[in-house]
């Protein structure tokens, strides 16, 4: 049993007035206690739901951590579209379902709405947990849909999910499919969390590359200016940037290819790897790779934000400078390489 401390009861003799409340939430996220910081927090916006000054102070201690992308990502319908239709060519009343990364919940919701038994979701971000949380039983779902504030490694199988899952579904992949864990989180859910034989969602996820020009590139790397050669300052600029999908300035200069290919229904290993791919060239100037990703959801949905103009989708390409441009003939061989330590992503050429 855990002793109060002098802060504990400054929290509860603050019960009744959120500026207090509030303060003793940026007090405790200091001393790093983000989960009790995001429960007073939430308290201080109880009691005083209207008082925009207090949701102002509450944002400065929800908002830290959580990735501007949550917002953008939702709104993606073919995204969307693509998860629930494989969760309900998946999903059975039978089914336990497992996902991992919950974020608003909406893919936890997804699978409850295509009729699993049960749905166990977990989040390791205090602050989007219990948004979650909240979200589920707004819309109906707190009998159905379990919130677990816990990262996908901590998860016990049978206190917090009931037994192993038949299904996990997630959405950890980044732009480069590698960037927030996926692999490594995909190897332990399926050693740990699933039932022999549980499906995943998606099934497999490809790293797919082709020769480009960024017309605005000039905005990220130097050459001359005003007469000087501020040329080595290039030196200090990141290996690649985002560029979103449907931006006119990316212009492919040749057919994609299939860089990296992860099997994810497999469950894995996936060890670090290095790659290449050998692209024919269209007439014109490349000046970099252009990288996305496809997921596949299973043997009927694909996902993949492969850049075009107009084009949307709440994930970004990436876009990977070459040292100087390269004029092309038509049908040049230009070959291109990546690396990948599980974690992070490099592609040069």
């Amino acid at each position: 049993m855990n002793t109060p401390t002098p802060l504990d009861a400054l929290v509860e003799s603050a019960a009744e007035n959120p500026i207090a409340l509030i303060r003793l939430a940026g007090i405790l996220r200091d001393k790093g206690e983000e989960a009790r910081a995001c429960d007073v927090a939430i308290r201080a916006l109880r009691a005083a739901p209207d008082d925009a000054e207090i949701r102002s102070l509450a944002a400065n201690v929800l908002s830290p951590g959580v990735p501007h992308w949550h917002f953008q990502i939702v709104r993606d319908a073919a995204r969307n579209a693509a998860y629930e239709a494989a969760l309900r060519r998946h999903v059975t009343p039978q089914t336990a379902v497992l996902e991992i990364g919950t974020g608003t919940a909406i893919l936890a919701m997804m699978a409850a709405r295509a009729g699993a038994k049960k749905v166990v979701t977990c989040e390791m971000t205090p602050a989007i947990a219990a948004a979650a949380r909240e979200i589920v039983a707004v819309n109906g779902y707190a009998g159905r849909i379990s919130v677990v504030a816990k990262n996908s490694i901590d998860l016990s199988v049978e206190d917090d999910l009931g037994g192993r899952a038949d299904l996990l579904v997630s959405e950890i992949v980044s732009n480069t499919i590698v960037g927030e864990d996926a692999l490594p989180v995909t190897e332990h859910a399926a050693r740990a969390l699933l039932k022999p034989g549980a499906r995943i969602v998606p099934a497999r996820g490809i790293v797919r590359v082709a020769l480009a020009h960024d017309a605005l590139i000039h905005r990220r790397r130097m050459d001359t200016v005003d007469g000087f050669d501020l040329s080595i300052f290039n030196r200090l600029a990141a290996n690649s940037y985002e560029v979103k999908c449907g931006d006119p300035r990316l212009a492919l200069l040749s057919a994609p290819a299939d860089l990296f290919d992860f099997d994810f229904q497999s469950g894995g290993p996936f060890p670090a790897a290095a790659a290449s791919v050998t692209l024919t060239a269209a007439a014109g100037t490349a000046n970099g790779v252009a990288q996305w990703i496809a997921l596949q959801m299973d043997a009927e949905g694909w996902y993949e934000n492969k850049p075009s103009p107009g084009a949307l989708s709440a994930w970004a390409v990436i876009f990977w400078p070459f040292a100087a441009p390269r004029p092309l003939a038509a049908g040049a061989a230009v070959d291109v390489f990546g690396r990948h330590d599980r974690h992070a992503l490099r592609i040069w050429g």
